[in-house]
């Protein structure tokens, strides 16, 4: 089934004409639970995964020798969704809770020393993705893992992230049954299968990066709708959450800069400004009005689709990855909003 974005609370170009000038599109990925295949793009599907390739690894030194088995990530998950389904009385009954004490237990892996398989992630095709740019020579698919654990970077406690692009047609055999890490640090690094409903929508720029005086113009515009407390008759509606950029996974267009002010994004290897690539988002929409909540699940409660990959990114935020649009083949930046 296609997932519809409702029209927008208000007509933002007919309150700011300048807006037409920086409209832009995105591409929502709309993930829902299913059973993808490799031919699919998805989010915590199978890969198409070449089956005499190496699998992508975690080149850095870290502990990753204690956490939770995936097998039990997904089961409690299993669990819970049945338990809060269940009428007339939802939640877990004392035998789920007891099973859920189990689930939830962190076990250690003895000899956590050699390189630790990655996560995939996410697989996106060009043919199914309008806003996903090519790729180098002609590469048509775009596969993300991630490292289960923290500990990266020059902090010590970042991510690793692991893009690569591949030519579809390529892949003669895929590699049946990929390695997978025997436990993971954090259970907001492991998603849930998930088909991608795309839809291609409108979009603009963070506020803070339109020129000056339209940016003033709209801030004084959202304090004057907050005195009024209705939004001019369409309920309290604000640029950046309603109006401007969509939550969810996305595809191209522009980041939200709502956790940081905005820092340039310039390629490491030729000083380009890069361009968002992809969105991986903690919720499909925000808990408050919601208006980003696609027309065919408007009666529908929050639990079975705001957080359908069960991926949380930093503290329930988003994860924005930027490409080089000069050569898709530079090294990739992101940054946690």
């Amino acid at each position: 089934m296609s997932r519809t974005t409702p029209p927008r609370p208000l007509d933002v170009e007919a309150l700011f004409p300048e807006l037409a000038a920086h409209r832009g599109t995105t591409t929502r990925l709309h993930p829902r639970p299913g059973r993808p295949d490799a031919a699919a793009s998805s989010v915590g599907g199978p890969l198409l995964w070449p089956a005499d390739e190496p699998w992508p690894v975690c080149p850095e030194p870290h502990g990753h020798a204690r956490g939770r088995r995936p097998a039990d990530v997904h089961r409690e998950r299993q669990v819970l969704a049945a338990a809060w389904r269940r009428e007339p009385d939802p939640g877990p009954t004392d035998e789920e809770r007891e099973l859920l004490d189990g689930l939830r237990q962190r076990h250690r892996v003895e000899a956590a020393t050699g390189p630790l398989p990655l996560v995939g992630l996410a697989q996106l095709y060009r043919r199914d993705v309008p806003d996903l740019p090519a790729g180098p020579d002609g590469c048509d698919l775009l596969q993300v893992f991630w490292c289960p654990f923290d500990g990266h970077g020059p902090s010590g406690a970042g991510m690793l992230l692991d893009l690569r692009w591949r030519r579809s047609w390529e892949v003669a055999e895929v590699l049946a049954a990929p390695p997978q890490p025997q436990v993971v640090g954090y259970e907001g690094y492991l998603p849930e299968p998930c088909v991608l409903h795309p839809e291609q929508v409108t979009t603009y720029p963070f506020a803070d990066l339109l020129p000056a005086e339209l940016c003033a113009r709209i801030d004084a515009w959202e304090e004057a709708m907050e005195e009024d407390g209705d939004g001019g008759g369409a309920g309290p509606v604000g640029y950046q959450y309603d109006l401007s950029i969509p939550p969810g996974w996305r595809a191209g267009g522009f980041a939200s800069w709502h956790a940081t002010d905005p820092y340039p994004m310039d390629c490491p290897a030729c000083a380009t400004p890069m361009h968002l690539l992809l969105t991986v988002d903690s919720t499909e929409w925000d808990g408050g009005s919601g208006s980003w909540r696609p027309l065919e699940e408007a009666g529908l409660g929050p639990s079975p689709t705001a957080r359908p990959t069960e991926v949380t990114v930093g503290r329930w935020g988003e994860l924005n990855v930027f490409a080089c649009p000069a050569d898709p083949a530079h090294p990739h930046r992101w940054s946690l909003q």
